[in-house]
């Protein structure tokens, strides 16, 4: 067998398996944005709930010893701070992407205070045990599905199951073409019967919920502790994510993974003595995010509605 091949693979591989990894907060915060973006709002606070998600879903977890728990508060957590910018959104009717951009300034203060409140002199050096891998038996030693299927954690396993009902709710019952109605023409959905403010609440409420799912994923599944920067643009990247993915569930879920397997081939160069500049290598991930909402890999036929106040008639 030609070697480029076998080294190409033994690359390709590795960077898929680290990039899925990666890419499932990401994966997660994007489906939840969909049904945002669906209903008209575009809701940039979803960087701000990934970190208050990721704060709760330490502190509870940290408290309780369950990371379970943890999670749970975290979606708690992403709905309530959502409800505000939910009203804000659709009753108040202000700038979608100021009330966003001020949210997310908030959440970092207020997530940075929070933590040094209770964590007092341990700030610096607590941290939680991770969720570990589920062990399918027979399934998981299986060659290349093994590692990218059935070597994952439990809430993986949730996150993928979210992203096909997702798919299946917005594309497959009344309650999802009515969302998208909303979405689409807002005033000719209110003329058929259906409450674009009821939908438009329930469509942020969701995507707040996984953002804050999200965060705690971050924490609980990957890193183990919390810092002010422990969500580093995951939010922004979503947002990308849902543009690249053409408000599609499945197409959104790829993009992530494209976006994750950016953000692991730094890692997996640099551990084979990889030359190229560093700098350049981390910065893939927000090059990717600058194609993505640059247009150039081509228009993007989004929601007709999406900014868009609707007023009562």
């Amino acid at each position: 067998m030609d070697t480029s091949l076998i080294a190409w693979s033994a690359l390709l591989f590795p960077l898929v398996v680290s990039g899925l990894q990666l890419a499932v907060p990401v994966m997660l915060a994007a489906t939840g944005e969909l049904f945002a973006e669906r209903s008209g709002v575009l809701n940039i606070g979803i960087e701000g709930t990934c970190l208050l998600g990721a704060l709760t879903g330490f502190l509870v977890a940290w408290s309780t010893g369950s990371l379970w728990a943890g999670m749970a508060a975290a979606a708690l957590m992403g709905v309530v701070s959502n409800a505000f910018l939910a009203w804000m959104y659709v009753t108040v009717q202000a700038s979608q992407v100021v009330v966003g951009i001020i949210f997310n300034l908030l959440a970092f203060a207020s997530a940075s205070y929070a933590y040094r409140l209770f964590m007092g002199g341990q700030a610096g050096v607590v941290q939680v045990e991770l969720f570990q891998p589920v062990h399918w038996g027979a399934l998981s030693e299986l060659p290349v599905v093994g590692p990218l299927l059935f070597q994952q954690i439990g809430p993986f396993y949730l996150v993928a199951a979210f992203i096909v009902l997702s798919y299946f709710v917005l594309f497959h019952t009344a309650w999802g073409l009515s969302l998208r109605a909303v979405g689409e023409n807002p005033r000719a959905a209110e003329a058929s019967g259906i409450r674009v403010a009821r939908m438009r609440y329930a469509a942020v409420l969701i995507g707040g919920g996984a953002a804050g799912l999200a965060g705690a994923y971050l924490v609980l599944g990957r890193v183990g502790i919390f810092r002010d920067n422990v969500v580093i643009g995951q939010g922004f990247i979503a947002l990308a994510v849902v543009i690249l993915g053409r408000w599609h569930p499945f197409k959104a879920a790829l993009a992530a993974l494209a976006f994750g397997m950016a953000e692991a081939l730094p890692l997996l160069l640099q551990a084979r003595g990889s030359t190229l500049p560093t700098q350049l290598l981390l910065s893939l991930p927000y090059l990717m995010t600058f194609i993505a909402i640059s247009g150039l890999l081509g228009r993007a036929n989004q929601p007709a509605a999406l900014l868009k106040p609707h007023l009562r008639e």
